[in-house]
């Protein structure tokens, strides 16, 4: 696909969703590769998990000595009045929308909260990006929207019209979504199907995070689908690379025989590309957990699991074909997961025990 290639430098740049997970990186990224330009953080820090933790990685941001101005706005992605008033002010260049409710088993009980957030939400950021024009919209889907494919590895070309969890299903809408407005306003969209990113100051609520927890509590950790599991783990440092790849190539905008727009849009797998076994991700999880001094040597590891069977929601394998991305934004990942949970274990030493819990 013929991409029109951004200058980041100097421009305006909306990141929602941080100081989430991955926005806080990517918003750290760019105050650290760029000389000029303003980034504009979003977010509403709610209590999914601890606000604590967001509060820590907003704070990080704000010790970056850069000459990009950061601006952090509290609110939400649905209200409309807020995203008019911001997009009325900034006029952004490039939106990156990664602010979404999260996870897939907390969607089961907990319905109404994504679609008010991941469909809403997402419909918000369209109409503003349609009012106040921008040269490239990047959005988050999710590797989620595969469901019980059993093609593997999952390609970007699969039919992906069977969700197994509400999760699921707004971020395949939110694609809906974009090809519709990309269509009808020639808006250029690049949607991301992220594969389980996993680092330091991640979300609690992923399994590395958690176990680490658990396993420091004395707790048991449970193992789905009795270990009988793959998941395509993605670094966070690999992911905000794909993510400013892409933010320098918006899909170009064409005309096509009809006279009508091509739609500008695009939709990219963001994954690490060799699935690991659950059970020898948990092996190298444990071994670091012990190195960063977390748990002690002779931690009795087989007496803290718990096999238990699959979770409705859930899917056995993801397994990320991100070819395309190789191609056409010269994008592969480089950290393995014992680098990977290396680096998460040292920073949650550093986090919890000297910092205490």
């Amino acid at each position: 696909m013929n991409k029109t290639p951004i200058d980041l430098e100097g421009k305006t740049i909306l990141v929602t969703g941080s100081p989430g997970f991955i926005g806080a990186n990517l918003v750290m990224r760019l105050l650290n590769s760029l000389s000029s330009g303003t980034v504009v953080s979003f977010d509403n820090l709610n209590d999914y998990y601890d606000v604590s933790l967001k509060q820590y990685r907003l704070d990080r941001i704000n010790q970056i000595k850069s000459g990009v101005r950061h601006v952090f706005v509290k609110g939400s992605v649905a209200d409309e009045e807020a995203l008019d008033r911001l997009f009325g002010e900034y006029r952004f260049d490039v939106v990156v929308h990664l602010a979404a409710q999260a996870g897939v088993r907390y969607s089961i009980d907990h319905p109404d909260v994504y679609m008010e957030s991941n469909m809403m939400g997402f419909f918000r950021i369209l109409e503003a990006c349609r009012r106040y024009p921008v040269r490239h919209l990047v959005y988050a889907s999710s590797s989620s929207v595969y469901g019980g494919n059993k093609k593997v590895p999952f390609s970007t070309e699969d039919p992906v019209d069977h969700p197994v969890s509400l999760y699921a299903a707004t971020k395949k809408s939110n694609e809906l979504m974009a090809h519709t407005y990309s269509k009808l306003y020639d808006i250029p969209t690049t949607g991301l199907r992220f594969f389980t990113v996993y680092g330091p100051a991640g979300r609690p609520d992923m399994f590395y995070f958690s176990a680490a927890k658990k396993l420091a509590a004395g707790e048991k950790i449970r193992i789905f689908n009795y270990g009988d599991m793959k998941r395509d783990f993605t670094y966070v440092d690999d992911i905000v690379e794909g993510i400013l790849r892409v933010m320098r190539g918006a899909p170009e905008k064409q005309t096509g025989p009809d006279g009508l727009p091509v739609p500008p849009y695009a939709v990219y797998n963001i994954g690490g590309g060799r699935p690991e076994n659950l059970l020898d991700f948990i092996e190298v999880l444990q071994t670091e957990l012990v190195r960063a001094g977390i748990l002690p040597p002779d931690y009795d590891f087989e007496g803290h699991r718990e096999l238990v069977g699959m979770q409705p929601g859930d899917v056995p394998v993801t397994f990320a074909d991100a070819g395309p991305l190789e191609r056409d934004y010269g994008f592969v990942p480089t950290v393995d997961i014992r680098s990977g949970l290396r680096a998460f274990a040292e920073w949650y030493a550093d986090y919890y025990l000297t910092n205490g819990d």
